[in-house]
């Protein structure tokens, strides 16, 4: 439904068995993601957290027009360093203009911070609660296994599913949205 209204749902799971089927099923459904680890701030202090996605990008822009070239052997693995750190830790986000409209956190007790951060600023979170974590804090609770990787791809493949799905509803929508429709009163017309 969020995704038809055309809402962001940020994917969460940093731990190994998640990263590989975050990465390509957020990747899929055109949604932002955190897979390596989650750097404290980003949601709550997401000011800043832009200035490091526009860094990001100039270094990708530097890369690609060949600015990197024109700098000495030292500078040029300074930068590339820089570089990979910040994919590294912001590459899935770094199409993301604004705070998501929610979270989909595979393991609610591996992810406490990014949970603690949306509850603050009163994003939603669905997340996957296996029986060592409480459903505390957690919206729309899944209940399952979150240490599986078989079990992890069923729910994140589920959700992407379910973004692609919303999409695509929302992109019928428009056309039919324009049309007025008029309640007839049968009575009167008879």
């Amino acid at each position: 439904k969020l995704a038809s209204n055309g809402g962001n749902v940020m994917f969460v799971g940093t731990k190994r068995s998640a990263r590989d089927n975050i990465r390509e099923e957020a990747a899929r459904c055109g949604m932002p993601y955190v897979n390596q680890r989650w750097l404290g701030g980003m949601l709550t202090n997401f000011k800043t957290v832009k200035q490091s996605i526009k860094r990001l990008k100039d270094l990708e822009g530097m890369e690609s027009d060949g600015t990197f070239e024109k700098l000495g052997k030292k500078e040029i693995l300074m930068r590339r360093r820089e570089l990979e750190k910040l994919e590294r830790g912001l590459g899935g986000i770094k199409n993301m203009n604004g705070l998501p409209d929610a979270l989909f956190v595979v393991d609610v007790g591996y992810e406490k911070i990014a949970i603690t951060e949306a509850r603050k600023l009163g994003i939603p979170v669905v997340g996957v609660v296996d029986t060592n974590n409480s459903p505390e804090g957690i919206d729309y609770v899944i209940p399952g296994n979150d240490d599986a990787i078989k079990a992890i791809q069923l729910y994140v493949t589920a959700m992407a599913d379910a973004i692609v799905e919303g999409k695509a509803s929302s992109s019928v929508a428009p056309a039919a949205a324009g049309d007025e429709f008029v309640e007839v009163d049968e009575q009167a017309s008879a």
